[in-house]
């Protein structure tokens, strides 16, 4: 934003601001915290403390004090971001229009060196290799006109969690440890539930599906998910099963707990699929958009899951698997599980899955107009800080595009 949208919308921003930090703290404090979110807005190719402070002043001479005082909100001072955060996810729940679905993903910031926290040579699948960085997982609300994060926490490897010293010179908590992505992505959604969220439908990629005790633990908080997974994953076809358990060969009146693989066989998800054949996929439109309608071939069918049945797990809940197989491809590319009722069209699970979409928008705002990769300190508190203010300043955006949507002019069209 230039600063003549800055002024324009002063009120409202102010309104929006002081909502969010109001308590949070002696007045200099919250203004500090205002002065930061509005910095984030401003136009700049950088937006990190010290081109931010220069941006919010008139006077040069004032540039210094603003630096110290947007130093001090972010990386000294001791205001609790997973407050901020809550406030920011009852605030978009409430506000944003046609929310339905929490969104789970990891983003991945670049970093030279091995002090920054967190930071190291690691899998990041937004540069998509493995490099030194930290990575963050987030939370997100979303709908089909806007989205929104809701809660970032970091990943800290676990060379980093079991390293005193590192912990020490960057400041994480005692009682943080290592844990696991999908982890860190519960914890995110138990806050939000807490903070009295609806039970939206969860998103994610293979990185979080293919996780059987990441889907389990989600059905245990009774949430639905559409998860993305890998074509290697083994399911029993429809209408095939282990087994059941056979009795107890000392006379006991219950069946053992161990399921038996008979003739039937579990396969994976691509011979699945290639079994069924392309004449189960139908044409789909999930969206019309900018770049034109978005379709391609999908299907859907009644599976379960066969996860340890070599161990005499019993088979996972029924559930649909759902697969796009795009006409000039010689198999299907991408596959789902979704925990969502029977009843539910394939247009729909196509829609859901796609919803997914939105945390890339975000993520690209976050980074290319926000700063969210800008933040040049080393320490947890100072990261955290950081990223929950750029997620105050991304949602104000995302709330006025969804709430007042640019009207375009039919002379302009002319």
């Amino acid at each position: 934003m230039k600063r003549r949208e800055i002024n324009r919308l002063d009120r409202e921003l102010t309104k929006y601001v002081d909502e969010l930090t109001s308590g949070m703290g002696r007045k200099e404090r919250v203004r500090a915290m205002g002065w930061y979110i509005t910095g984030l807005l401003l136009d700049g190719e950088r937006k990190s403390i010290e081109p931010m402070a220069a941006r919010l002043v008139d006077d040069s001479s004032e540039v210094q004090a603003m630096r110290q005082r947007l130093q001090e909100c972010v990386t000294t001072s001791t205001w609790a971001d997973d407050v901020l955060s809550t406030r920011l996810a009852v605030k978009v729940e409430r506000d944003l229009p046609g929310v339905e679905v929490f969104v789970v993903d990891d983003t991945g910031f670049p970093k030279k060196g091995r002090h920054s926290v967190g930071v190291g040579r690691q899998y990041s699948g937004t540069l998509g290799r493995v490099d030194n960085c930290q990575v963050a997982v987030s939370l997100h609300l979303a709908g089909e006109l806007g989205s929104a994060c809701i809660g970032m926490r970091l990943y800290l490897p676990d060379d980093w969690a079991s390293d005193a010293s590192r912990r020490v010179k960057a400041g994480v908590p005692k009682e943080v440890e290592f844990s696991e992505k999908w982890r860190l992505a519960l914890e995110r959604i138990d806050v939000a539930l807490a903070a009295g969220l609806r039970r939206h439908v969860v998103l994610a990629d293979a990185g979080y599906g293919d996780v059987t005790d990441f889907r389990e633990s989600l059905r245990e908080r009774s949430l639905e998910y559409v998860v993305g997974v890998q074509s290697g994953l083994v399911v029993w076809a429809p209408g095939t099963g282990p087994l059941p358990p056979r009795p107890w060969a000392d006379g006991r009146d219950r069946a053992g707990s161990r399921y038996l693989t008979g003739e039937q066989k579990p396969v994976t998800l691509v011979n699945l699929a290639k079994a069924v054949g392309r004449k189960g996929c139908r044409s789909i439109t999930w969206r019309e958009g900018t770049k034109g309608k978005q379709q391609s071939r999908f299907n859907a069918i009644r599976v379960r899951t066969a996860h340890r049945h070599t161990m005499g797990r019993a088979p996972g809940p029924e559930e649909w698997l759902l697969y796009e197989w795009p006409t000039d491809e010689e198999e299907p590319t991408k596959y789902w599980l979704a925990s969502v009722p029977v009843s539910v069209t394939t247009k729909r699970l196509v829609y859901l899955a796609k919803l997914r979409w939105r945390v890339e928008r975000d993520y690209q705002d976050l980074k290319e107009e926000i700063g969210l990769d800008h933040y040049e300190g080393r320490t947890w508190r100072g990261f955290h800080h950081h990223a929950t203010l750029c997620a105050v300043a991304h949602a104000f955006l995302a709330l006025r595009r969804a709430l007042s949507p640019p009207v375009q002019d039919a002379l302009d069209v002319a």
